[in-house]
């Protein structure tokens, strides 16, 4: 099967559209699952990253190898994996934890965060070269 180098327009944003409703349904479906813990570590954007990270890594891995279309591409790296991350969110739990003086919270969310979500990209890079 023979992929087209680039979507039309409107199917790019239509991919993007759809993708980026799921990945903030993933995303919401998480924060309703976790509601019942009250911790004061921000854990239902902390998985969403980390789980967007994972496929993002499979992604870059399989596009690189030529294996993954353009059109899946906008469906699943710019759509479902930008609905699902969100650095906004991130950032805003960090300013809140920090309004509330919770400073070392915070700064382990940030690097923990990063780290985490590093490692994660690293791993679902490589699960992408055994397809």
């Amino acid at each position: 099967m023979t992929f087209p180098h680039q979507p039309l327009p409107m199917t790019k944003f239509l991919l993007v559209f759809i993708g980026g409703g799921l990945g903030s349904l993933c995303r919401f479906g998480i924060a309703e699952f976790l509601s019942e813990n009250k911790a004061t570590f921000p854990y239902a954007t902390f998985w969403a990253n980390f789980i967007s990270c994972f496929i993002l890594g499979i992604l870059i891995s399989l596009s690189l190898k030529s294996n993954l279309s353009p059109q899946l591409k906008f469906l699943f790296s710019v759509g479902f994996c930008g609905g699902f991350s969100t650095f906004s969110t991130f950032t805003g739990e960090i300013f809140l934890l920090s309004q509330n003086g919770q400073y070392t919270t915070a700064l382990f969310y940030i690097f923990t965060s990063l780290l985490v979500c590093l490692i994660s990209l690293y791993l679902g890079f490589r699960l992408g070269h055994t397809f």
